[in-house]
């Protein structure tokens, strides 16, 4: 049982770990002793959050436009030249757009849905072969895609690409996790609900107090919060979890 919560020494590679919740499990996991790669688009914020998480443990930045097939490939590329298997994959790299029905842009539509959809499809895709080196007997491979509590209810604000994307991903998180059972690697999703971070910094300024009066638990999420979730998930004690979708949102979820 003491063992069972532990992730130490597992290799994993957190997308858009430079900040927000991406840097929570980022954080989370180095302190609890895995070897952390995170990515982000901008080098400069890869790697000074890299080396502020350093502070803990190990982290290594690994920079890359995730939206992209080149950026994909660049990134598994430059995580294959330094690791022979991957432990846990946690697709976290986001984008979102918000604005009326009717001024929406086509190009909003597919930087949010190559950033939120496309891009997580084609890194598990990509990193298969180091995901099942990573997989061991009773100990499978991880993936774990952050979601959003807007892909399970309609939200207030206009982002309509932002919640059909999410949407999208807890579903590709079940087929995922259909296909690549036999091979030793589980696909689950988190839902998070509202969370400090700069995606959500303008909706808290706006209505921070009816946020946490329509939450059951009555507050804003905390980092150790989806630290701990992304760390059951990776542990032996969620091994024989997979094709789940996990709301972390303080019960927000169950009131619509």
């Amino acid at each position: 049982m003491q063992n069972l919560f532990s992730i130490a020494g597992k290799v994993a590679l957190v997308t858009g770990g430079s900040r927000g919740i991406g840097r929570m499990i980022a954080a989370g996991f180095v302190e609890a002793g895995a070897k952390v790669y995170i990515s982000a688009r901008k080098r400069e914020a890869c790697d000074q959050a890299a080396a502020e998480l350093s502070k803990n443990g190990t982290c290594l930045s690994v920079p890359g436009d995730l939206s992209t097939e080149a950026g994909v490939q660049q990134v598994a590329a430059a995580l294959a030249g330094q690791e022979s298997a991957l432990h846990i994959l946690v697709n976290n790299a986001g984008a979102n757009w918000g604005a009326p029905l009717s001024e929406y842009p086509d190009a909003a539509w597919d930087k949010v849905f190559n950033t939120n959809l496309k891009g997580p499809f084609l890194l598990t895709r990509t990193l298969l072969a180091l995901l099942e080196k990573g997989a061991r007997s009773g100990d499978p491979a991880r993936v774990i895609n952050i979601g959003s509590i807007d892909g399970l209810h309609v939200p207030l604000l206009e982002t309509y690409a932002y919640s059909a994307s999410k949407a999208g991903l807890h579903h590709l998180t079940r087929v995922l996790a259909r296909a690549l059972a036999p091979r030793g690697i589980t696909v689950n999703a988190v839902a998070p609900g509202p969370f400090q971070s700069k995606m959500m910094a303008a909706t808290l300024e706006r209505f921070h107090d009816a946020i946490v009066a329509s939450c059951p638990l009555g507050r804003i999420g905390e980092p150790q919060d989806m630290a701990g979730v992304a760390i059951y998930l990776a542990s032996r004690a969620g091994a024989y979890l997979t094709g789940a979708v996990i709301p972390v949102d303080g019960g927000i979820s169950t009131c619509v």
